[in-house]
């Protein structure tokens, strides 16, 4: 079964070269150019990982950040062409997971989406929702 990304960003254009990129990875996109569609797909399409931009005109990234925190473990990843650290350490700080500066290389960008894949699939049961232990040898982050 194909991973689930949902690509939550303001840029049409984003979303489309984000959904023909990562398709032809294998993982099955979903797209929104809107923060509140966002956070309401997150709820009912369970996506595996969110690719979400911060700088949005109706919902920021921070506050879609924090409203998917709210009910969401799900991973999520900031693609941002702000590459300040204190942004950076503000949205991790908010719920996000990763932070990569765009423009992106796209095999860092499928490389990093494929490490949070991996990285979910180890904090869960197949077929559970119950988190399990992470034994000491495992990574602490992602």
């Amino acid at each position: 079964m194909a991973a689930k990304v949902l690509v939550i960003d303001d840029d049409i254009a984003i979303t489309e070269l984000m959904s023909m990129l990562l398709k032809t990875h294998g993982f099955e996109v979903m797209t929104t150019n809107n923060g509140l569609d966002g956070v309401n797909m997150v709820r009912e399409k369970s996506p595996n990982v969110i690719l979400l931009d911060l700088m949005m005109p109706d919902m920021d990234g921070w506050q879609v950040c924090k409203a998917v925190r709210a009910f969401s473990n799900t991973p999520i990843l900031i693609l941002s062409a702000i590459n300040d650290p204190r942004m950076v350490a503000s949205i991790l700080d908010a719920g996000a997971d990763d932070f990569l500066v765009k423009p992106v290389p796209s095999g860092v960008l499928v490389a990093h989406i494929r490490k949070m894949v991996r990285w979910t699939g180890s904090l869960h049961l197949p077929g559970s929702q119950k988190k399990i232990e992470m034994n000491n040898s495992a990574p602490l982050l992602p």
